[in-house]
């Protein structure tokens, strides 16, 4: 484990200088490619020197047990599911989506700050025909979706024990890595779809251009928002004895209309999962994502975060994290080109505010990054 504290530390210096380099650098194209090269080529190497087995000899790879749910990605160009003719002339936020009216209005309104999102459609004849629409395109492939699977596929390749919890079909499960084990309490006939929509930075739609490439993301899903793959993850827990517990997918929570008092019951089952881990030999990361529930983001902060040993979120999902710690409250959409002081500062402030005993020596990364 001590390799990955170091391994850690170099990536984070290995960014620091890039960034340095690049923002303010006098250098010259060439020599800023050179020096940008060698501190990426010494980050490999170090890299190379990292093992997972416990002592000097290697040995059996980490334990790690991640949850909850899997799905489906339909990844398509977001012109060619909405054309630019549709672009609707004021764009709106909604806390689910019933309409195609309401799904353009939302795009725009995240496309316009170049801001990701994720909405769950409530409306199964729409969603389905966005997907038949999105599989005639020429841009469209397909892809396993969900924080979960993709981060357990990683740590298997790379030599870990992987506990998944997830519900997913037969097909979806021979398709995974064979040190990946699944945790589920039955099969489903159908692997859940999430429809992505994908642009490009300085990308026109409408009267709209991006700030930056991102990606909107929808969902008929009513798996993953109620994490059913839960008691049978807490089945084999206990006898799996993780190094490292990660929670995702939390954000299908958001907005999904659950019914009163379902929510905050399920997260104290996540909460409980989580305190039952031996602090002492179990690392625990929470991996995060957009939010725009306030009542799910406090939740949060009170039933997972102050679990957790280490936090991963970009540089878009801190603002509103800080927010919620520092003002009670969220933001729909933060700037998309954050300065590093900035985002500096926002972590310096929620370390001080009423939140310390939460963030007090956590760490903040992302793993799709």
């Amino acid at each position: 484990m001590e390799s990955w504290t170091k391994l850690s530390l170099v990536a984070a210096v290995a960014v620091a200088a890039i960034a340095v380099f690049y923002r303010g650098s006098p250098l010259d194209d060439d020599n800023l490619k050179q020096r940008m090269e060698a501190v990426l080529k010494s980050l490999i190497k170090q890299e190379k020197t990292a093992r997972f087995g416990y002592g000097s000899s290697g040995g059996a790879g980490p334990r790690i047990a991640i949850g909850y749910g899997a799905c489906k990605d339909l990844f398509v160009d977001a012109y060619q599911l909405l054309p630019p003719s549709v672009a609707p002339d004021n764009p709106e936020h909604f806390n689910e989506i019933e309409s195609e009216s309401q799904l353009r209005k939302m795009f725009a309104y995240f496309f316009q700050h170049g801001a990701a999102a994720e909405r769950f459609v409530s409306n199964d004849e729409l969603f389905n025909a966005l997907v038949s629409r999105a599989i005639k395109t020429d841009s469209h492939r397909w892809a396993v979706g969900g924080n979960a699977p993709v981060m357990a596929l990683r740590f298997a390749l790379e030599g870990a024990e992987v506990l998944l919890s997830a519900k997913i079909t037969e097909d979806m499960r021979r398709g995974l890595h064979e040190s990946i084990a699944v945790a589920e309490s039955s099969v489903v006939e159908e692997d859940d779809v999430h429809l992505i929509l994908e642009y490009k930075r300085q990308e026109k739609w409408g009267k709209y251009v991006s700030p930056r490439a991102n990606r909107f993301i929808v969902h008929s899903d009513v798996n993953n928002p109620t994490v059913s793959s839960l008691e049978a993850f807490d089945d084999l827990l206990s006898d799996f004895r993780p190094n490292l517990f990660l929670v995702s997918g939390l954000q299908m929570m958001d907005n999904f209309p659950f019914k009163e008092g379902e929510r905050i019951a399920r997260l104290e089952k996540i909460k409980g999962q989580m305190g039952s881990q031996d602090f002492e030999k179990t690392r625990i990361h929470f991996e995060m994502a957009s939010f725009v529930d306030e009542t799910l983001l406090k939740e949060l902060t009170t039933e997972v975060i102050p679990y957790a040993d280490s936090l991963g979120m970009n540089e878009q999902e801190l603002p509103n994290l800080y927010s919620m710690l520092k003002f009670g409250n969220i933001t729909l959409a933060s700037d998309s080109n954050p300065r590093i002081a900035v985002v500096l500062d926002q972590m310096r402030s929620s370390s001080r505010s009423w939140a310390r005993p939460i963030l007090s020596g956590v760490k903040l990364w992302d793993f799709d990054r």
